[in-house]
């Protein structure tokens, strides 16, 4: 097949520019990760929804928005946008997430009984879910970022492995890639390139660990195991709602690339159980010292 230069410059230029959005908003500062990351929520459930209605459901686009938009937004550290000392001003962010949560909820949940629509459960199903699935994991990545008084490090680190691994897993499968993983879905995907992705992102941890973030410990080669096998599951999955929708990419946001959930579909996967399994170490911790 002959090279498309057109297509490949279109690409790269749309990949160049993503890469220095990404990285400036993310090191610039809190706030500016915090807007490139609620921009990034909106987009992404509005694509979801568009899926959705692929597959003969119409979820409450505007509420579903309003809602996942008002749940971020409940996320943000205060002290942090207004530049405050975190122990000195502790904010508790469950205080606000967990009203928004719920009256959010119920006010979805409430809206079938005032719509003649046979497919309501359906519809609600999907309005809440792409908030679960999409709004949710960024969330969970700015609870992350809060917990150290906003360490880019951290967050850039955790996105470098994902690329690491979506790039050798590609080019490892492009070479040595006989074994189908899991054709169903991703006919592209092969267990040579996803094994040769996690080892490389190991290695690649360390690399982090030593010249990067500049620490000791196992944090960092724990990640470089674990990133890749959730990477690889988060892939797979938006790959599955996109085979059953019957579209090739999730939207159209960066030429040659596709959509917000096709650029973001591993970290939506990494991010909360990272998060998950930080928040329980340091419970663990806590319970020992006490």
């Amino acid at each position: 097949m002959a090279l498309n230069l057109k297509t490949l410059a279109t690409r790269s230029i749309s990949a160049a520019v993503f890469v220095v959005l990404l990285i400036g908003c993310v090191y610039w500062n809190y706030i500016s990760f915090s807007v490139f990351f609620f921009a990034v929520s909106i987009i992404g459930l509005t694509e979801f929804y568009k899926m959705a209605e692929k597959l003969n459901s119409k979820p409450y686009k505007i509420l579903g928005v309003m809602f996942g938009g008002l749940l971020y937004l409940s996320s943000l550290n205060i002290n942090l946008l207004l530049g405050m000392n975190l122990k000195s001003f502790p904010d508790n962010v469950l205080i606000r997430l967990i009203p928004v949560i719920v009256l959010g909820f119920f006010t979805v949940l409430s809206v079938p009984v005032f719509k003649k629509n046979d497919s309501s459960i359906k519809d609600v199903s999907f309005t809440l879910f792409g908030i679960l699935y999409v709004v949710m994991p960024f969330i969970t990545l700015n609870l992350l970022a809060s917990k150290t008084g906003f360490d880019s490090k951290l967050i850039l680190g955790i996105i470098f492995l994902i690329w690491s691994n979506d790039t050798f897993a590609y080019l490892g499968g492009s070479i040595f890639g006989k074994n189908k993983m899991i054709e169903r879905i991703s006919p592209g995907k092969t267990w040579e390139g996803t094994i040769i992705g996690v080892i490389i992102t190991f290695g690649v941890s360390f690399l982090i660990r030593e010249f990067f973030i500049v620490e000791d410990g196992f944090f960092w080669p724990i990640l470089g195991l674990l990133v890749p096998v959730l990477a690889t599951i988060g892939d797979l999955i938006e790959s599955m709602l996109k085979r059953q929708a019957g579209v090739k990419d999730s939207g159209t946001i960066m030429p040659g690339h596709g959509g917000v959930l096709d650029r973001f579909d591993s970290l939506i996967f990494v991010a909360p159980i990272i998060y998950a399994l930080v928040t329980l170490f340091e419970v663990f911790l806590a319970s020992n010292v006490s």
